[in-house]
């Protein structure tokens, strides 16, 4: 086997953006210990109780997978060149995703890296490559450049996670001149999946996945006939490291979803960090009451709490028109994940006929990142959801939610998350 030398980096040496207010006290992303699932993997392999194997053909995917506790199933094709991978990506070999509730794995043919992403509790989205050396290889924390396309706007100004659509020309790269969306579960089904793979059954509905924009005068004229409905990847893909031979579409819907509230969660936990040390810093120097909360405070707390809170509950949701069928086990595996209350319903269990989830109430708010946000935003968010849900108040803009919907999800977070909802003075809805 291969020898191995695990680097994690500091912020000594980390290449840190002075306008980013995350790289500095009280949250000091770079100079933080994290416990991401990837870091705790690396810990583990430090101390000799798991390890990496490469397979028939030296790849280390498989590996990662097993020992990340990331399905295959979640493969998912992307072609553009749109990461730090750009060389080796391109329609013949595109960058595959895999994924799990707390981590992403990407992976490109003919690359001597394996980018890792690995979410903490506190510290959101922490990167990492897999580098391949000659009969070694050595998995290491970034330094800072991926915080130039991942904490942007695009990612709430936080390190974060996108999925991307393109027009993308016949080498995989973005058209001059051409729009660019950031997808998740909002977008309209016809700005979705530019420069990717898309395998599955949406019916009449119509995506840009699987096409090229061949005209350069008008990129965004494409024939998204041409990419609908495809069960099978195209034959010039090349599929020799990647684990499967698909790019689901539902593990692409659930993908979109997933980044935007991990996006969501950090931003909540770093806004109210940020916003009550400032208010410690106020009190000391105007000699006020430590505990005194400025109305500036809780306003920021409400924002990003109130954004949560709307993410939670698939605000703005763009309806199906048809059912979506995928075309691997992801969709039943990920139904299966539970955890299961004592009716058998799960916030993981999929729809994918009018919408994504049978309950439309987001599994990641049984995340550790939900369970470990500060507590000013963790109550903001507690006692919004239990208006919502336990008085039966009303919703917020752009939030769907039957009767029977708000009831079901009540039931399985009171016996999921016991003591998260709060029973008001109000009388319960019936």
């Amino acid at each position: 086997m291969a020898s191995l030398v695990l680097v994690a980096i500091g912020l000594k040496s980390a290449v840190v953006n002075a306008d980013d207010e995350f790289e500095y006290p009280p949250i000091s992303y770079s100079a933080s210990q994290s416990n991401d699932p990837v870091a705790l993997l690396l810990e583990d392999m430090k101390q000799g109780k798991k390890t990496l194997t490469a397979d028939a053909h030296g790849s280390y995917v498989k590996s990662l997978l097993s020992n990340l506790e990331v399905p295959e199933s979640s493969q998912s094709l992307v072609f553009s060149k749109t990461s730090m991978q750009i060389p080796y990506i391109g329609p013949k070999t595109p960058r595959a995703i895999y994924f799990s509730d707390s981590v992403y794995i990407g992976v490109v043919i003919g690359s001597p890296i394996i980018e890792l992403i690995g979410v903490d509790p506190q510290l959101g989205c922490v990167f990492y490559t897999l580098e391949r050396e000659e009969n070694s290889f050595r998995l290491i924390r970034d330094r800072g450049q991926c915080l130039s396309c991942h904490a942007t706007t695009r990612t709430e100004r936080v390190p974060g996670v996108i999925v991307r659509s393109i027009y993308s020309d016949q080498s995989g790269r973005p058209r001059s001149g051409s729009s660019t969306y950031v997808t998740d579960h909002r977008s309209p089904f016809a700005e979705r999946w530019g420069g990717w793979y898309v395998t599955g059954e949406h019916g009449s509905m119509r995506h840009l996945g699987n096409v090229l924009a061949m005209d350069r005068e008008d990129p965004h004229r494409v024939d998204t006939e041409l990419g609908a409905n495809q069960l099978k990847l195209p034959a010039a893909v090349s599929t020799r490291v990647h684990v499967a031979d698909h790019s689901d579409i539902v593990a692409l819907m659930v993908l979109e979803h997933q980044t935007r509230l991990h996006n969501l969660l950090t931003r909540a936990n770093y806004e109210t960090r940020l916003a009550t040390q400032l208010d410690k810093s106020m009190n000391e120097a105007l000699g006020r009451d430590p505990t005194h909360v400025s109305d500036s405070t809780t306003r920021r707390i409400a924002a990003v709490g109130d954004a949560l809170v709307s993410g939670l509950l698939f605000a703005d949701e763009t309806e199906l028109s048809a059912p979506i069928q995928g075309t691997s086990e992801f969709a039943k595996e990920f139904s299966a994940r539970g955890p299961l209350d004592s009716k058998g319903r799960s916030l993981y269990q999929l729809n994918m006929k009018k919408r994504m989830f049978q309950f439309p109430c987001s599994y990641m708010v049984l995340s550790s990142q939900m369970d470990s946000l500060p507590e000013p935003v963790a109550k903001y968010v507690r006692m919004e959801m239990s208006r919502i849900l336990v008085d039966g108040n009303g919703l917020p803009k752009g939030v769907r939610l039957e009767k029977e919907q708000r009831r079901a999800i009540r039931e399985m977070l009171m016996e999921l998350k016991p003591n998260w909802l709060v029973q008001s003075d109000t009388q319960q809805e019936p």
